[in-house]
Protein backbone atom coordinates (compact mmCIF):
# COMPACT_ATOMS: atom_id res chain seq x y z
CA UNK A 1 0.00 0.00 0.00
CA UNK A 2 1.11 3.25 -0.80
CA UNK A 3 1.17 7.13 1.11
CA UNK A 4 -2.28 9.18 0.54
CA UNK A 5 -1.81 11.79 -2.14
CA UNK A 6 -2.05 15.05 -0.41
CA UNK A 7 -5.17 15.96 -2.91
CA UNK A 8 -6.82 12.57 -2.00
CA UNK A 9 -6.09 13.03 2.04
CA UNK A 10 -7.56 16.46 1.83
CA UNK A 11 -10.47 15.13 0.01
CA UNK A 12 -10.88 12.74 2.50
CA UNK A 13 -10.63 15.40 5.30
CA UNK A 14 -12.67 17.41 3.57
CA UNK A 15 -15.42 14.52 3.55
CA UNK A 16 -14.51 13.69 6.95
CA UNK A 17 -15.41 16.84 8.87
CA UNK A 18 -18.81 16.71 7.10
CA UNK A 19 -19.35 13.35 8.27
CA UNK A 20 -18.05 14.22 12.19
CA UNK A 21 -20.05 17.17 11.87
CA UNK A 22 -23.82 14.95 11.17
CA UNK A 23 -22.54 13.36 14.05
CA UNK A 24 -22.08 15.98 16.29
CA UNK A 25 -24.92 18.25 18.35
CA UNK A 26 -25.56 21.57 16.94
CA UNK A 27 -24.34 20.73 13.50
CA UNK A 28 -27.12 18.27 11.98
CA UNK A 29 -30.01 19.99 9.96
CA UNK A 30 -33.25 20.42 12.19
CA UNK A 31 -35.61 17.44 12.47
CA UNK A 32 -39.13 17.71 11.39
CA UNK A 33 -38.80 20.86 8.69
CA UNK A 34 -39.85 24.77 9.19
CA UNK A 35 -41.77 25.78 12.27
CA UNK A 36 -45.03 27.15 11.16
CA UNK A 37 -46.10 31.14 10.67
CA UNK A 38 -45.53 32.89 13.53
CA UNK A 39 -42.94 30.87 15.21
CA UNK A 40 -45.51 28.35 17.12
CA UNK A 41 -45.42 24.40 17.06
CA UNK A 42 -48.63 22.69 18.01
CA UNK A 43 -48.90 20.19 20.85
CA UNK A 44 -48.31 17.01 17.96
CA UNK A 45 -45.34 19.06 16.64
CA UNK A 46 -43.35 19.29 20.15
CA UNK A 47 -44.54 15.67 21.19
CA UNK A 48 -43.29 14.23 18.02
CA UNK A 49 -39.75 16.60 17.46
CA UNK A 50 -38.29 14.47 20.58
CA UNK A 51 -39.36 10.77 18.88
CA UNK A 52 -37.91 12.20 15.53
CA UNK A 53 -34.82 13.33 17.33
CA UNK A 54 -34.43 9.90 18.84
CA UNK A 55 -34.86 8.10 15.77
CA UNK A 56 -32.06 10.40 13.77
CA UNK A 57 -29.86 9.72 16.55
CA UNK A 58 -26.32 8.24 14.76
CA UNK A 59 -25.73 4.88 15.64
CA UNK A 60 -21.81 4.58 16.72
CA UNK A 61 -19.89 1.42 17.91
CA UNK A 62 -16.85 1.14 19.74
CA UNK A 63 -14.69 -1.80 20.16
CA UNK A 64 -11.82 -1.96 22.56
CA UNK A 65 -10.73 -3.94 25.72
CA UNK A 66 -11.32 -3.07 29.47
CA UNK A 67 -11.42 0.52 28.96
CA UNK A 68 -14.14 1.08 26.64
CA UNK A 69 -16.35 -1.67 28.22
CA UNK A 70 -15.53 -0.77 32.01
CA UNK A 71 -14.00 -2.61 34.99
CA UNK A 72 -14.21 -3.43 38.69
CA UNK A 73 -17.04 -1.08 39.77
CA UNK A 74 -16.86 0.93 36.91
CA UNK A 75 -19.42 -0.55 34.88
CA UNK A 76 -20.18 -0.35 30.78
CA UNK A 77 -23.18 2.21 31.15
CA UNK A 78 -20.44 3.88 32.96
CA UNK A 79 -17.09 3.82 30.62
CA UNK A 80 -15.73 6.82 28.63
CA UNK A 81 -17.57 5.46 25.59
CA UNK A 82 -21.32 5.80 27.55
CA UNK A 83 -20.40 9.27 28.82
CA UNK A 84 -19.33 10.16 25.25
CA UNK A 85 -22.62 8.56 23.85
CA UNK A 86 -24.65 10.76 26.18
CA UNK A 87 -22.95 13.94 25.98
CA UNK A 88 -23.09 13.90 21.34
CA UNK A 89 -26.55 11.96 21.32
CA UNK A 90 -25.63 8.73 20.24
CA UNK A 91 -26.99 5.45 20.07
CA UNK A 92 -24.54 3.28 21.41
CA UNK A 93 -23.65 -0.21 20.99
CA UNK A 94 -20.06 -1.57 22.77
CA UNK A 95 -18.08 -4.59 21.90
CA UNK A 96 -15.15 -6.34 23.73
CA UNK A 97 -13.52 -7.85 26.39
CA UNK A 98 -10.93 -6.52 29.16
CA UNK A 99 -7.73 -8.42 28.40
CA UNK A 100 -7.60 -8.30 24.90
CA UNK A 101 -5.97 -6.28 21.90
CA UNK A 102 -5.20 -5.99 18.32
CA UNK A 103 -2.94 -9.32 18.44
CA UNK A 104 -3.45 -10.57 22.50
CA UNK A 105 -6.42 -12.48 22.70
CA UNK A 106 -6.77 -12.53 26.70
CA UNK A 107 -8.24 -14.81 28.83
CA UNK A 108 -11.43 -15.19 26.46
CA UNK A 109 -9.48 -16.22 23.65
CA UNK A 110 -10.74 -13.37 21.47
CA UNK A 111 -8.87 -10.61 19.58
CA UNK A 112 -10.71 -6.91 18.61
CA UNK A 113 -11.49 -8.77 14.89
CA UNK A 114 -13.24 -11.74 16.28
CA UNK A 115 -14.82 -8.95 18.87
CA UNK A 116 -15.89 -7.16 15.60
CA UNK A 117 -17.02 -10.12 13.59
CA UNK A 118 -18.86 -11.58 17.01
CA UNK A 119 -20.55 -8.70 18.14
CA UNK A 120 -20.94 -6.41 15.69
CA UNK A 121 -20.85 -7.40 11.82
CA UNK A 122 -24.09 -9.15 12.13
CA UNK A 123 -25.78 -5.74 12.83
CA UNK A 124 -27.03 -3.40 10.40
CA UNK A 125 -24.25 -1.22 9.48
CA UNK A 126 -23.51 2.00 12.07
CA UNK A 127 -22.74 5.93 11.36
CA UNK A 128 -19.39 5.77 13.01
CA UNK A 129 -17.15 2.87 14.46
CA UNK A 130 -14.35 3.41 16.97
CA UNK A 131 -11.77 1.09 17.23
CA UNK A 132 -9.73 2.10 20.79
CA UNK A 133 -7.02 -0.13 22.20
CA UNK A 134 -3.88 -1.50 21.69
CA UNK A 135 -3.18 -1.23 25.77
CA UNK A 136 -2.42 -5.37 26.05
CA UNK A 137 -0.54 -5.88 23.05
CA UNK A 138 2.70 -5.83 25.33
CA UNK A 139 5.35 -9.10 24.31
CA UNK A 140 3.88 -8.30 20.83
CA UNK A 141 6.22 -7.05 17.89
CA UNK A 142 5.08 -3.59 16.17
CA UNK A 143 4.93 -5.08 13.01
CA UNK A 144 2.54 -8.12 14.29
CA UNK A 145 0.08 -4.80 15.46
CA UNK A 146 0.23 -3.07 12.34
CA UNK A 147 -1.17 -6.32 10.43
CA UNK A 148 -3.84 -6.90 12.92
CA UNK A 149 -4.87 -3.35 12.78
CA UNK A 150 -4.83 -3.04 9.03
CA UNK A 151 -6.74 -6.40 8.59
CA UNK A 152 -9.49 -5.37 11.10
CA UNK A 153 -9.38 -1.96 9.17
CA UNK A 154 -10.10 -3.88 6.27
CA UNK A 155 -12.24 -6.30 7.09
CA UNK A 156 -14.78 -3.22 8.36
CA UNK A 157 -14.02 -1.24 5.14
CA UNK A 158 -15.30 -4.19 3.01
CA UNK A 159 -17.89 -4.99 5.43
CA UNK A 160 -19.38 -1.67 6.12
CA UNK A 161 -18.17 0.92 3.11
CA UNK A 162 -20.27 3.48 3.88
CA UNK A 163 -19.57 3.52 7.97
CA UNK A 164 -16.70 5.97 9.00
CA UNK A 165 -13.98 4.91 11.54
CA UNK A 166 -11.71 6.36 13.58
CA UNK A 167 -8.84 4.96 15.38
CA UNK A 168 -7.92 5.34 18.77
CA UNK A 169 -4.34 4.29 19.87
CA UNK A 170 -3.82 2.97 23.70
CA UNK A 171 -4.54 4.35 26.63
CA UNK A 172 -2.72 5.29 29.90
CA UNK A 173 -3.29 6.79 32.92
CA UNK A 174 -0.02 7.09 33.91
CA UNK A 175 3.35 7.31 32.34
CA UNK A 176 3.45 4.91 29.38
CA UNK A 177 6.38 1.87 29.09
CA UNK A 178 8.35 2.15 25.93
CA UNK A 179 6.93 -0.50 24.02
CA UNK A 180 3.51 1.45 24.44
CA UNK A 181 5.05 3.52 22.00
CA UNK A 182 5.40 0.90 19.10
CA UNK A 183 2.61 -0.72 19.39
CA UNK A 184 1.00 3.23 19.18
CA UNK A 185 2.80 4.09 16.48
CA UNK A 186 2.02 0.47 14.70
CA UNK A 187 -1.81 1.28 14.99
CA UNK A 188 -1.52 4.85 13.95
CA UNK A 189 0.74 3.68 10.92
CA UNK A 190 -2.23 0.89 10.17
CA UNK A 191 -4.81 3.75 10.15
CA UNK A 192 -3.13 6.36 7.97
CA UNK A 193 -2.47 3.91 5.72
CA UNK A 194 -6.31 3.24 5.50
CA UNK A 195 -7.42 6.08 5.00
CA UNK A 196 -8.87 6.85 8.82
CA UNK A 197 -8.26 9.38 11.53
CA UNK A 198 -5.77 8.69 14.62
CA UNK A 199 -6.68 10.39 17.78
CA UNK A 200 -3.59 9.96 20.55
CA UNK A 201 -4.11 9.75 24.07
CA UNK A 202 -0.68 8.12 25.01
CA UNK A 203 0.89 10.95 26.75
CA UNK A 204 -2.06 12.90 28.10
CA UNK A 205 -1.93 14.09 31.61
CA UNK A 206 -5.51 12.78 33.34
CA UNK A 207 -4.56 14.05 36.76
CA UNK A 208 -3.96 11.91 40.02
CA UNK A 209 -5.73 9.65 42.20
CA UNK A 210 -7.77 8.94 38.87
CA UNK A 211 -7.25 4.53 38.77
CA UNK A 212 -8.73 2.18 40.49
CA UNK A 213 -6.49 0.02 43.11
CA UNK A 214 -4.72 -2.49 40.58
CA UNK A 215 -2.96 1.25 39.45
CA UNK A 216 -4.23 0.45 35.84
CA UNK A 217 -7.64 0.93 35.18
CA UNK A 218 -9.48 4.39 35.53
CA UNK A 219 -11.89 5.08 38.34
CA UNK A 220 -15.34 6.97 37.57
CA UNK A 221 -14.19 10.00 37.29
CA UNK A 222 -11.01 8.65 34.97
CA UNK A 223 -13.31 7.59 32.26
CA UNK A 224 -14.85 10.88 33.11
CA UNK A 225 -11.78 12.91 31.52
CA UNK A 226 -11.07 10.20 29.22
CA UNK A 227 -14.60 11.05 27.93
CA UNK A 228 -14.18 14.93 27.70
CA UNK A 229 -11.34 14.50 25.66
CA UNK A 230 -13.07 12.03 23.10
CA UNK A 231 -15.69 14.60 22.65
CA UNK A 232 -13.31 17.59 22.53
CA UNK A 233 -10.74 15.46 20.10
CA UNK A 234 -13.67 14.66 17.69
CA UNK A 235 -15.70 18.28 17.83
CA UNK A 236 -12.00 19.91 17.02
CA UNK A 237 -11.33 17.59 13.95
CA UNK A 238 -14.52 18.31 12.62
CA UNK A 239 -14.19 21.99 12.68
CA UNK A 240 -11.24 22.35 11.75
CA UNK A 241 -10.20 19.89 9.31
CA UNK A 242 -12.26 21.81 6.25
CA UNK A 243 -10.27 19.92 3.22
CA UNK A 244 -6.96 20.30 5.20
CA UNK A 245 -4.89 17.13 5.23
CA UNK A 246 -5.15 15.14 8.29
CA UNK A 247 -2.55 14.36 10.75
CA UNK A 248 -2.41 11.58 12.20
CA UNK A 249 -1.30 12.21 15.63
CA UNK A 250 -0.46 15.33 17.99
CA UNK A 251 2.00 17.37 16.88
CA UNK A 252 4.42 17.50 19.49
CA UNK A 253 8.02 16.03 17.94
CA UNK A 254 7.99 13.25 15.73
CA UNK A 255 9.07 9.09 15.80
CA UNK A 256 9.96 7.70 12.61
CA UNK A 257 7.98 4.57 11.52
CA UNK A 258 10.21 2.67 9.05
CA UNK A 259 8.86 0.19 6.50
CA UNK A 260 11.09 -3.13 5.76
CA UNK A 261 13.98 -3.13 2.76
CA UNK A 262 12.06 -3.13 -0.66
CA UNK A 263 8.58 -1.93 0.45
CA UNK A 264 7.91 1.65 -1.03
CA UNK A 265 11.29 2.06 -2.70
CA UNK A 266 11.66 5.86 -3.63
CA UNK A 267 9.45 7.42 -0.84
CA UNK A 268 10.36 8.29 2.69
CA UNK A 269 9.43 6.28 5.81
CA UNK A 270 5.71 7.39 7.35
CA UNK A 271 5.85 9.67 10.43
CA UNK A 272 3.99 9.92 13.17
CA UNK A 273 4.19 12.76 16.09
CA UNK A 274 5.18 11.80 19.69
CA UNK A 275 8.09 11.59 21.90
CA UNK A 276 11.65 9.90 20.26
CA UNK A 277 11.23 6.53 21.33
CA UNK A 278 14.24 3.93 20.57
CA UNK A 279 13.57 0.77 18.86
CA UNK A 280 9.75 1.77 17.78
CA UNK A 281 9.65 1.08 14.07
CA UNK A 282 7.26 -0.58 12.68
CA UNK A 283 8.43 -3.29 10.21
CA UNK A 284 6.00 -5.28 8.27
CA UNK A 285 6.18 -8.47 6.46
CA UNK A 286 5.13 -9.29 3.22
Amino acid sequence: MHRLSRKRRGAFSSALAVALCCLLPGCAPAVGGAAPEGGRETGGQAAARPMAARAAAPVVMVVGDSFTVGSGPVERWESYAARSARELGWQLITAGMGGTGFVNPGRVGRTFHDSFARELAWRPAPDLLIISGGHNDRRTRPGEVYEAAARLLRTVAGHWPGTRVVVVGPLWMGAAPRWAYGVRNAVALAAERAGVPFLDPLGMRWGRGLTLPDGVHPTGEGHARIARWLVASLRERAAREGGRPARAVRPHGETRISRPDGWGAGRPPSRVSGPRVPAAGVRVRR
